[in-house]
């Protein structure tokens, strides 16, 4: 019988502490991946995800030649592939991480959790990346989470994982035959998994393009190269953070105090805070964090919902970016922030009309920042800044000569700047030169102008609301970790 490692979102060898618990039993390791069908179908994911899960594995795969069988892959619902393997008596132990997902991905573990319990077969489980599971508050979660990070990673040789199915018909029923043509398909637009890829994106990031991040990092255009593009490899497992942590201080040792790197060190902190505040509070993926906002619904409009994921609302920026994350699935934080501004501000639609969208977009979507994310920029949690971004503003600031808006709204190609950050004012002399008469570009869905007043006003007046202020105070008091002062000495 195997010692069973059940991968999820910890697609890696190194640093693993589930494959490493698996190899202390001195059992034979089996490591399985299962593509489950209410995943596949969920709209929160698209083949883009299921393309890099799938590049991970091969990765995994080949460096497990030639014990090429010590790795399932198969497509089924995990509760039943589990039952499968234990009728079989194929499994022995469990051994996993803890993963931070939506409301069905906790649901599918808890039914496992009960079906090894009622078979007597123990399930170990890691925390993953320094999130804690049943924490009530955050005391002491700092101290907690750079100790984690400080602590030697587990060194794993893929050739001790030695597991294999003694009755080879057991998964049968759930066999993968054969990955999506989709998924083999190249596509040069998109990031590749695997954990060879994240290591080399990690050393790049480091040696080479950390220089120009804090320069770059609100730069459409520049930030692709500039940012360290890791948060898939992050999202998906490729590596752990404590990985990236330990990199990113050998470099500091190395070449000496950055503010580059000190930002980045910053956001790997926030990464993990969001995902534990999600861990501690999952309703945020149906509803508001703060209860006050809950009765203050926000319009539903398909029409405006379309405009908007489809990249048409007549506003240069919002629209490239759009497009740009359809066909690459990434742009850099500001672009996320400002398409989730437009939508929740200046069409005052609910932020969950655009939530599984946007995540089913991400290359990166990873549920315990997304929802903590989505619903900060909306300003529905009572604690952070009112951010309404103007998409012209912004356009003008961050692609001032309109480079990244020709690359993705090919429509503005021959509109010179700064028009191009408003092409609605050209005269018809202008649109005919420009060739928008032979190739339009659609006209505003709103005004912002009028959309920033509007929503300002509601916004602000609702953060008086008695609710969203008793609210407030609960979530700081769950949420933020409390600075205690040591009392003054007392002098006589």
């Amino acid at each position: 019988m195997n010692a069973l490692v059940w991968l999820k979102r910890d697609l890696r060898f190194q640093d693993n502490a589930a494959i490493k618990a698996a190899l202390a039993t001195g059992s034979p390791v089996l490591l399985l991946y299962c593509f489950e069908p209410e995943l596949l179908s969920d709209p929160h994911y698209d083949e883009r995800h299921w393309r890099f899960v799938w590049q991970s594995l091969l990765d995994m795969h080949r460096a497990l030649a030639p014990q090429t069988k010590s790795l399932q892959v198969c497509c089924g619902d995990p509760r039943e592939v589990f039952r499968a393997l234990i009728t079989n008596g194929q499994i022995q132990s469990v051994h996993s991480y803890e993963e931070t997902g939506l409301e069905k991905t906790f649901s599918r573990d808890r039914d496992v959790g009960r079906i090894l319990k009622e078979q007597v077969i123990p399930w170990d489980e890691f925390p993953t990346n320094g999130v804690q599971r049943g924490r009530r508050n955050r005391r002491g979660w700092n101290r907690n989470w750079t100790q984690h990070m400080s602590a030697p990673c587990h060194v794993i040789d893929p050739e001790l994982i030695r597991g294999k199915l003694s009755n080879e018909n057991c998964l049968a029923d759930f066999h993968l035959r054969g990955s999506p043509g989709s998924w083999r398909s190249s596509q040069s637009e998109f990031q590749t998994g695997g954990e060879s890829a994240a290591r080399q994106t990690l050393k790049d990031f480091l040696l080479r393009r950390s220089s120009g991040y804090a320069r770059n990092i609100s730069k459409p255009l520049a930030s692709r190269d500039s940012c360290s593009r890791l948060s898939p490899y992050l999202a998906w497992g490729n590596l752990s953070i404590r990985q990236v942590y330990q990199a990113l201080k050998r470099a500091q040792a190395k070449q000496g105090p950055s503010r580059a790197l000190q930002a980045f060190e910053s956001r790997l902190h926030w990464h993990c805070h969001f995902i534990q505040k999600f861990e501690m509070e999952c309703r945020m993926e149906h509803e508001d964090i703060n209860r006050g906002y809950l009765q203050y619904p926000r319009l539903h409009d398909e029409e405006l919902v379309k405009a908007w994921a489809e990249g048409k609302t007549g506003y240069p920026l919002i629209d490239a970016s759009m497009r740009c994350l359809r066909a690459t699935g990434y742009i850099n934080f500001r672009s996320r922030a400002m398409l989730v501004s437009f939508l929740t501000h200046h069409l005052w639609q609910d932020w969950r009309e655009g939530a599984a969208h946007l995540a089913s977009q991400f290359l990166d979507f990873e549920p315990g920042i997304h929802f903590a994310q989505m619903q900060m920029q909306a300003g529905v949690t009572g604690i952070n800044t009112i951010r309404i971004y103007n998409p012209i503003k912004q356009s003008e600031e961050h692609d001032p000569e309109g480079t990244f808006i020709r690359q993705w709204v090919p429509e503005l190609a021959e509109v010179p700047a700064p028009m191009i950050h408003r092409p609605w004012d050209l005269s018809a002399m202008e649109r005919m030169i420009y060739g928008l008469n032979d190739e339009p570009y659609c006209p505003p869905i709103v005004d912002v102008r009028e959309t920033h007043r509007s929503a300002r006003d509601r916004l602000w007046a609702l953060k008086d609301d008695p609710l969203v202020k008793q609210e407030r105070e609960r979530i700081l008091s769950r949420h933020i970790e409390k600075r205690y002062s040591r009392p003054a000495k007392r002098t006589t």
